[in-house]
């Protein structure tokens, strides 16, 4: 089988949409996945539908063999958008052509060409998703490292060789996984004007002509297809083969926090693509951890215990289902900041993201760390709609019922990989979570449910506060802890539909 090029696509008969030749106007650190899933996409989309005709050139965030499949293949490679879309099976391929090359740094002559497209006038923007570590400052760093071994210090390089060859400033949009990722980076670039003593003139080109976005990205990525037999499928299908191959759900927001203009700059909005310029991210980013991550937390640990493996084994099942809603149309939405409208268009693409037919995602590795995740996830929520509406909400507060059960059901031992429990279904799982959590359950491992739920409740290590202070909810979580453990999570879940109804 022929390997993926432009001459093998021509051959193959593909009659989908390519561009071969165009300008250089995005500096992308970042190879992976998720980014040739999402920003890649977003650009080669804008090329077909918006007439952008620009090429993104890859840059390795490290030293890796990735660049040189990348060349080999022209820079092409084929996406699968996998999922559910209006409650519709989806299984879209697109063959990307939007990269033009990628670049290794730690590569001498490759470390020039980055310099090089850095100062050409096609150049607009840069992105950069180098993951959560990828935003740091590294005082080990030197202007003349070929390159600074950071990706604050490799922008830093860029942007003071763009800055001497009298080029326009650029936008910068940092897709990585930190609150604030653009005024972060703005700031490690400083501290390297600082450090370096590099002119005035270049720290003011920095912060005034250059636009430092932070952003908020939304598209899960399962990544490369491991199945063999799916992948010589394809490759019979496509009649070529693709080292490059990647796999992302149908959904896709990029929010972008930027001055008003920039929404008519990027070529997004008129390709009509889900990538609104706003004045502020973080509202965003509430509804994405509040009902996307929120739900999660809210009823995988519940589910776990009431026998299912799976996030879209959950969907399926009437009363799991209608749990998650409830908690998120009447619990959740009310106590958030935006459009109504806005969040219940999010809310409703969650149950179709959550039933992806092609992606098994397994609850034991959602309930990492969920002491933490419930405190960040759910808990504002809770305690905002018991302010605004002067009495508990029925969902979560079952939830946390489901916490402290996920985390006490018939515990076997603590080890060094964590605290053992048995399942009703016999089975046993390993919970991880900060130590301090494990030992306190383990050490209460013999707590009747009233017990247990005071002593959670009253750890301060854990929430932050007293939880007994909310009236009425150590009462309600320690009967629905009851009810879990003598009748079973689907039977309070039902308990909780059922009052969530009679309060309505």
């Amino acid at each position: 089988m022929k390997k993926l090029n432009y001459a093998v696509l021509k051959e193959s008969g593909y009659n989908g949409y390519i561009l071969e030749q165009a300008p250089e106007k995005v500096l992308q650190f970042g190879e992976g996945n998720f980014l040739r899933a999402f920003a890649d996409y977003w650009f080669d989309v804008s090329n077909e539908k918006a007439g952008w005709n620009g090429k993104c050139v890859l840059v390795t965030p490290i030293s890796g063999a990735l660049h040189d499949i990348i060349n080999d293949q022209e820079g092409l490679y084929t996406l699968y958008l996998r999922g559910r879309e209006n409650g519709e099976k989806v299984d879209r391929k697109r063959v990307i052509s939007v990269v033009s090359r990628c670049l290794n740094p730690y590569d001498s002559e490759d470390f020039d060409a980055m310099l090089e497209v850095s100062k050409s006038p096609d150049l607009e923007y840069v992105v950069s998703n180098t993951t959560e570590a990828g935003i740091v400052y590294d005082p080990a760093c030197q202007l003349n490292d070929r390159p600074a071994s950071s990706f604050p210090g490799k922008l830093t390089q860029c942007l003071y060789a763009r800055w001497k060859a009298g080029q326009n400033g650029l936008v910068i949009l940092s897709c990585e996984l930190i609150d604030n990722n653009g005024k972060e980076l703005l700031k490690c670039v400083n501290q390297y004007i600082d450090q370096w003593g590099l002119e005035e003139g270049f720290r003011k080109y920095v912060n005034e002509d250059c636009t430092f976005c932070s952003t908020l990205v939304d598209r899960i990525v399962p990544g490369r297809i491991r199945d063999p037999q799916e992948v010589a499928r394809l490759e019979e299908e496509n009649g070529y083969s693709d080292a490059l191959i990647d796999v992302g759900e149908v959904f896709g927001v990029w929010n972008i926090e930027g001055p008003a203009w920039l929404e008519e700059k990027l070529p997004f909005k008129k390709a009509g693509l889900n990538c609104p310029v706003v004045p502020d991210v973080t509202p965003y980013k509430k509804r994405k951890v509040r009902i996307l991550n929120g739900a999660h937390t809210g009823f995988v640990l519940g589910a776990y215990l009431a026998g299912f493996d799976i996030v879209r084994e959950c969907m399926e099942n009437e009363t799991v289902l209608g749990f998650m809603n409830k908690m998120l149309y009447d619990e959740v939405i009310p106590t958030l900041p935006l459009d109504k409208d806005d969040l219940y268009a999010f809310a409703g693409a969650v149950q179709d993201r959550f039933n992806n037919p092609f992606v098994n995602h397994e609850l034991m590795s959602i309930s990492l760390n969920s002491t933490s995740k419930w405190k960040a996830r759910d808990l504002p929520s809770f305690l905002e709609y018991v302010e605004e509406k002067g009495e508990l909400p029925v969902c979560l507060t079952t939830s946390f019922a489901a916490y402290m059960a996920f985390y006490s059901n018939d515990i076997q031992e603590l080890n060094e990989k964590g605290l053992v429990c048995r399942r009703p279904a016999g089975n046993t799982y390993t919970i991880n979570d900060d130590r301090f959590v494990l030992e306190f359950f383990y050490d209460h491992r013999n707590d009747d449910a009233k017990t247990l739920t005071h002593a959670v409740m009253t750890d301060e290590r854990m929430w932050g506060m007293d939880l007994t202070t909310v009236a009425g909810f150590e009462e309600a979580a320690a009967k629905a802890l009851e009810m879990i453990r003598t009748e079973g999570v689907l039977k309070a879940y039902a308990c909780a539909l059922a009052k969530g109804e009679a309060n309505a």
